[in-house]
């Protein structure tokens, strides 16, 4: 998609003529970390992606330590808080499901 958006001179997908395309589509079906992009690609929008960075950073700290964590992280990777972000917390389900399929069970 980076290649795409500088071909057309934009910064972020939902700027283009063409959004949401087929290939964003499929994209953002594919893995659980990407379940809020449409959402993220509208905040950007609205507030640009310096304020917007700042707010999603806050949707993969720990409200523990202050842990940044990945969307697969469901405890925290310093001090073992569940859920390890807010992010986890709202997709838990999916998450799960996707790390079960991964590994085959």
């Amino acid at each position: 998609m980076f290649a795409c958006s500088a071909k057309r001179g934009i910064d972020f997908c939902s700027q283009c003529e063409e959004y949401p395309c087929d290939e964003l589509k499929q994209f953002q079906s594919a893995m659980p970390h990407r379940i809020e992009l449409w959402a993220n690609l509208e905040r950007v929008k609205s507030v640009g992606y310096r304020q917007w960075l700042g707010e999603i950073r806050k949707h993969y700290t720990c409200p523990q330590c202050r842990t940044v964590n990945s969307t697969y992280n469901l405890k925290c990777r310093k001090c073992g808080a569940e859920p390890s972000c807010g992010y986890v917390s709202r997709h838990r389900e999916a998450i799960v499901q996707y790390l079960k399929n991964r590994r085959g069970e």
